[in-house]
């Protein structure tokens, strides 16, 4: 099993959204068993915080192999579905730290305005090393709201073929391909005002040049 070390040496850093994301993901491992090596288990994550790392770390679960799914809902929910008979446990933080105190929040008011005094950093440092020492050390009934149960199952991740941008010449997945005036084109030139097309037909011309 992957440690907490593990996640702060992939993420870059120490905090308390990882944390949470590592506190999650030891709950889906109990709960569902070994890690996954392919599509085996799959976690939908409704934000895209430091906690997602931690989730991809411990439970194998990431975007390259199509068995995370990211739905941008702004909320710390965590579900995790087994294939193939869908057992899955959804995973809600209800974490609340303790309050802060009025130097706390002076010193973190002084670092929101860029103050980085070794005063200040040792104060931010100190209130999230005590944050992330809370919720490493807490009972899973203090961290989370639990759901358990026969879920859905996803699809598995599919193959599309590539198609070329009639613009931009660059390749798309045959499935984001738009079509405009008759021809392929990928989103981001699809989205582009007439201005900017005809700059990116220019540029294509020059390339040939």
């Amino acid at each position: 099993m992957k440690t907490f070390e593990d996640i702060v040496a992939f993420h870059g850093h120490a905090c308390p959204g990882l944390a949470l994301g590592y506190r999650v993901s030891l709950l889906a491992m109990k709960e569902l068993g070994d890690r996954a090596t392919d599509e085996e288990l799959v976690a939908i994550v409704e934000n895209d915080s430091c906690a997602v790392d931690a989730v991809q770390v411990i439970t194998g679960c990431t975007f390259g192999k199509g068995n995370l799914i990211f739905r941008d809902y702004g909320k710390q929910v965590y579900t995790f579905i087994k294939r193939p008979k869908g057992q899955g446990i959804r995973i809600s933080i209800d974490f609340s730290p303790l309050e802060e105190t009025d130097e706390e929040k002076r010193m973190w008011e002084r670092y929101n305005k860029g103050d980085r005094s070794d005063k200040v950093m040792n104060a931010v440092h100190a209130r999230k090393t005590k944050k992330i020492d809370m919720i490493v050390h807490a009972k899973d009934e203090d961290l989370f709201q639990i759901s358990r149960g026969t879920m859905t199952v996803p699809n598995e991740a599919e193959i599309y073929p590539s198609l070329r941008c009639s613009l931009c010449t660059e390749k798309v997945m045959e499935t984001r391909a738009r079509v405009r005036h008759g021809k392929i084109v990928c989103i981001p030139c699809f989205e582009r005002s007439g201005s900017n097309l005809q700059h990116v037909r220019q540029k294509r011309r020059r390339k040939k040049q």
